[in-house]
């Protein structure tokens, strides 16, 4: 015997729906075997599905519904799963379409076994039903295990994902170009309250980790690079050494890092979660663009803060380095800033920040992209913040080094 849980549903009366049950009960013969089926074998009564283990030796099943048949508890084959309640308590069989599939499966594959399966006992309408769903019903499908192709195909399957990938961030930016020109020529469309709530959030409220982390890896660069140059007496080159990485790779790279692990895995569980609510599906539905309303205003945003936060490391980094300079290898502080604007100059700054907003569309746009092709439970959302970090911080390293080999190239 097999019995199933149920849900109720506010349309239906609580008497409707009552577990399916299936009673094995002794025949007149010690191979066939009696199945008696009550309560409702229907979409709602059916969960889990009831198990139908035939009797060992059974070459006949009889099916029979409760009232066509007495049941005794001394008739009783099977007790697997009894529950507490009378077998007479089961209301008459309840038969729909998701019960008949799942008896007539049973049915099907006792058939093919070579077992007489009776249903004359049934009604005509579950028997009309019976053979309906079974003339219509498609075969389980038979899952075949995917053959490993080695080593070669996993890095094909690899390379094909990663082309894939690299398309769709393609069409991402060309509707970040195709949506956000017309906005940027009228401006007075962008949605400002938003972009400003975006760089308060992305920008003011990350100064501090941004400030502490550029301190201490200017501090950590001056220590590393002054116990060489002080062998040779040369302690006042530290400065040459944290102002010119500083400013030209250090500050900007580190600022975009912790932007794409603060910022942009912000924007992907916010999108993310925005996309399992159906709120995206709602903005489409009242005729709003999703891309401008949500994504935009986060690139704008991210675009006017990303420099800044760059800037700020910057000067956090060289006063870590000057504190590292003046406590540890004796170069004052006055000495210190002086020879700064001597060994860097504007063009040493600016091609540093000219990385900035580059790195900011990148981050903004893939955090905004993995939100979006969020779909099914709230454990995508972690695995697409997850991917959206990790493609951040690899693009973000990819093009920085392009600006350095194309620095070089042209001499810069």
């Amino acid at each position: 015997m097999a019995r199933g849980d149920h849900r109720m549903t506010p349309t239906e009366p609580p008497s409707v729906l009552q577990p399916a049950w299936a009673l094995w009960c002794a025949g007149d013969a010690p191979d066939m075997r009696t199945l008696t089926l009550g309560g409702a074998w229907t979409v709602h009564g059916l969960d889990p599905a009831p198990a139908l283990h035939l009797p060992a030796g059974c070459t006949t099943v009889r099916l029979t519904v409760v009232g066509d048949a007495t049941i005794h508890a001394a008739t009783l084959v099977t007790t697997r799963d009894m529950p507490a309640a009378e077998p007479a308590a089961v209301v008459p069989l309840q038969l729909d379409t998701a019960g008949a599939l799942v008896l007539g499966r049973s049915l099907k594959a006792w058939a093919d076994a070579g077992i007489v399966v009776d249903r004359s006992a049934l009604t005509p309408a579950h028997r009309q039903l019976l053979d309906l769903v079974l003339a219509r019903a498609a075969p389980a499908p038979q899952l075949q295990p995917r053959a490993h192709a080695g080593l070669l195909g996993d890095i094909g399957r690899a390379a094909v994902a990663a082309v894939r990938e690299g398309r769709e961030f393609l069409a991402f930016v060309g509707e970040l170009a195709w949506r956000g020109v017309p906005l940027l020529l009228t401006f007075w469309r962008i949605r400002w309250r938003e972009v400003v709530a975006e760089i308060d959030a992305a920008g003011l409220r990350a100064l501090g980790i941004v400030g502490l982390l550029s301190f201490l890896i200017g501090m950590v660069m001056a220590y590393q690079g002054g116990a060489t140059l002080a062998t040779y007496g040369a302690n006042i080159l530290i400065v040459n050494l944290v102002a010119i990485i500083t400013l030209r790779e250090l500050g900007p790279l580190l600022a975009a890092i912790l932007v794409a692990g603060r910022t942009g895995s912000s924007y992907t569980a916010q999108l993310g979660t925005m996309r399992i609510t159906e709120e995206i599906d709602a903005l489409q539905a009242l005729g709003l663009s999703p891309f401008e309303m949500l994504v935009f205003p986060k690139v704008v945003a991210l675009v006017i803060t990303l420099p800044l936060l760059s800037l700020f490391a910057d000067v956090m980094g060289l006063i870590g380095g000057g504190v590292v300079a003046s406590a540890g290898y004796g170069v004052p502080w006055n000495e210190y800033l002086s020879r700064i604007p001597q060994v860097v100059g504007v063009q040493t700054l600016m091609l540093g920040l000219a990385k900035a907003p580059v790195f900011a569309v990148i981050i903004a746009l893939v955090g905004c992209m993995q939100g979006l092709r969020v779909s099914g439970s709230a454990a995508s959302v972690g695995r697409a913040t997850t991917v959206a970090v990790v493609q951040s911080i690899f693009l973000v390293i990819v093009i920085d080094a392009g600006f350095s080999i194309v620095y070089n190239l042209l001499g810069l």
